[in-house]
């Protein structure tokens, strides 16, 4: 039977008659065949030493702690805590952004803003500060700033939609729990021809976004059919651009982008803890998974408004 480690998948450790094939191995099975200086005393000590190894090989495996490097469990940790704090700072933005709501006004879009500035801020820190050092308070503080965002316009659009935060929230789970199945199988990766198409492909909705936003902040697109403004621009559905439903098809797309950038994050944790990078590192494996989970919400949050038609 094959080990899991490659290493082990030598035909040396499979047949043992594959042994005599390698430079000096026919040579040493005759001498051990010719030669009997084994005593009692002798067989005794090879017996000690083959039990501590067994001992050895019986023990848990060496933690995160104990070895000071990266390990896909350590990094589970630390991104499961990351979640944790942007979840009840979310609550928070969640009655921040609602709290007009009782006096009978509208969501208040505040902590939305506050959270997507301060989000930004902290992310471009701890991108660029990474390359010197790990600092894990400046990645719980953009996952606290995140939860705001998070919170905040989720707020908004549950007032407009009802029931739609349940919704996209089990679609982002369902979308990563199928990723991480597919790729912990082996059946997905990340390869260099894919990751140059997902970046040109993130470049020309980089593009297209800002030019929606501009069109939108203009007045240029003219209002829905009821005489409303179109609150997402080219993405509405139907869109004011040759009445085409971009949205719901550019939303698919970038929502199967997203689904790659976790499989590209989840590539990078493995292959963190293959090269033996530092415990540290796990703090920004957990940073990774966190923004592109954010995203893949925020783009399924969009996608069923556009499909529910209530713009």
């Amino acid at each position: 039977m094959a080990l899991n480690n490659p290493a082990f998948n030598n035909p040396a450790f499979q047949d043992k008659r594959a042994v005599q094939t390698y430079p000096g191995g026919s040579q040493a099975a005759q001498v051990g065949q010719n030669t009997q200086f084994a005593t009692a005393q002798q067989q005794g000590v090879d017996a000690a030493v083959d039990a501590r190894l067994e001992g050895a090989f019986a023990a848990p495996p060496a933690s995160a702690i104990e070895t000071g490097r990266m390990t896909v469990e350590d990094t589970v940790l630390k991104t499961l805590g990351l979640f944790a704090v942007l979840l009840v700072t979310a609550v928070v933005g969640w009655l921040w952004s609602m709290a007009p709501v009782a006096a009978e006004g509208a969501p208040t879009i505040l902590p939305w803003i506050i959270g997507m500035l301060g989000g930004f801020v902290m992310s471009m820190v701890v991108i660029f500060g990474s390359r010197k050092k790990v600092r894990p308070a400046l990645i719980f503080g953009y996952a606290a700033f995140e939860g705001l965002f998070v919170g905040g316009i989720s707020a908004f659009f549950e007032y407009i939609w009802p029931g739609i935060v349940v919704q996209a929230t089990l679609a982002t789970l369902a979308v990563v729990g199928v990723t991480l199945a597919l790729f912990a199988s082996g059946k997905v990766r990340a390869s260099k021809r894919a990751n140059k198409v997902f970046l040109i492909a993130l470049i020309g909705y980089g593009v297209f976004s800002l030019l929606n936003l501009i069109l939108m902040w203009t007045n240029v697109l003219p209002p829905a059919a009821d005489g409303t403004p179109q609150i997402f621009g080219l993405f509405s559905a139907p869109s004011p651009l040759f009445g085409i439903p971009w949205g719901l098809i550019i939303g698919v797309f970038v929502v199967i982008m997203a689904a790659y950038s976790l499989v590209q994050d989840f590539d990078q944790i493995q292959q963190g803890v293959k090269n033996g990078a530092p415990r540290q590192y796990g703090w920004l494996g957990g940073f990774g998974i966190m923004v592109t989970v954010v995203w893949l919400y925020v783009e399924i949050l969009r996608i069923i408004a556009i499909a529910r038609g209530n713009n």
